[in-house]
């Protein structure tokens, strides 16, 4: 018996660090939405007691560090699963790209064993799981779009934004999420993102008033790490994206675009000197 399971990235409309909790996590508030850039994931149920993992991607882990590998043990555990599982993930989400691909990895593994094991766990108790595995996974779940508190797992449905093209474009670098959190001081932090602004935008359907109010604290931090980020912001609105933002801790950078005949242009403007760019949709 075979599931399939589609894993889409997510964006971060805005993201505001408000302190550091006594737990060592940092309290924020999110406004995250997903694009159709998507890992694909095939579920093989196996009669004996095992999780394996294979992928045509060779850099990523294929063992219990890996976050789908995590989601099975955790359910197979939570619910005294005999059964063993072969999980294929068909990887398109750049890695340590601050677009949650381990996170929806994760998030898909939950849903597609859920249905291959016929656990009937309601939704929310897979989000309770996910929050176990780590602060994306609980969105990556249900998707959509969702203003999240706490340390992301808290998190409220909201409308999604008005459907646009999304062009996203990967530096080669890799971010290390704890490390760029480990550099925030929400005390200096000069300006903060209005989430309440960022819904009403959203709300009213306005595509010029979500792109005015685009907004990522850790960009302070990871733009001073890695000055190529930057150089992506900067040519991306030269080439006239309409909303530039880094996504995450970084280091993908992503141009929302409301109309199609420029998403060539900027696509190819950045393809001159970045390898990894994609142009999507944004899934509504």
């Amino acid at each position: 018996m075979k599931m399939y399971e589609k894993a889409p990235a997510k964006i971060n409309l805005m993201l505001d660090v408000l302190h550091k909790r006594a737990d060592g996590f940092h309290e924020v508030e999110m406004i995250m939405t997903m694009v159709d850039l998507a890992d694909r994931l095939e579920l093989s149920e196996l009669p004996r007691d095992t999780i394996i993992i294979s992928s045509q991607a060779g850099y990523i882990p294929l063992d219990e560090k890996n976050l789908a590998f995590q989601a099975a043990r955790l359910i197979k555990d939570r619910y005294n699963v005999k059964s063993g599982v072969h999980i294929h993930l068909d990887k398109r989400i750049p890695v340590a790209a601050g677009l949650a691909g381990g996170s929806s990895d994760a998030a898909a593994t939950l849903r597609g064993l859920n249905r291959l094991w016929r656990l009937g766990i309601p939704a929310q108790e897979l989000q309770e799981l996910g929050a176990e595995l780590g602060s994306d996974v609980p969105f990556c779940v249900t998707g959509g779009t969702a203003l999240a508190t706490g340390r992301g797992e808290k998190l409220t449905p909201i409308n999604n934004p008005p459907q646009c093209w999304v062009v996203l474009a990967k530096p080669p670098i890799n971010v290390s999420t704890a490390e760029v959190y480990g550099r925030v001081r929400s005390n200096n932090i000069a300006v903060h993102p209005s989430a309440r602004k960022m819904q009403q935008a959203i709300e009213a359907g306005d595509f010029g008033g979500v792109c005015n109010h685009l907004g990522n604290v850790l960009e302070d931090v990871t733009l001073k790490l890695h000055p190529e980020v930057q150089q992506l912001k900067e040519a991306m609105i030269k080439l006239g994206a309409d909303g530039v933002l880094m996504s995450g801790s970084g280091p993908t950078v992503f141009g929302l675009v409301s109309k199609q005949s420029k998403v060539a242009r900027i696509y190819n403007g950045l393809r001159g000197f970045c390898k990894e760019v994609y142009a999507v949709r944004s899934l509504n």
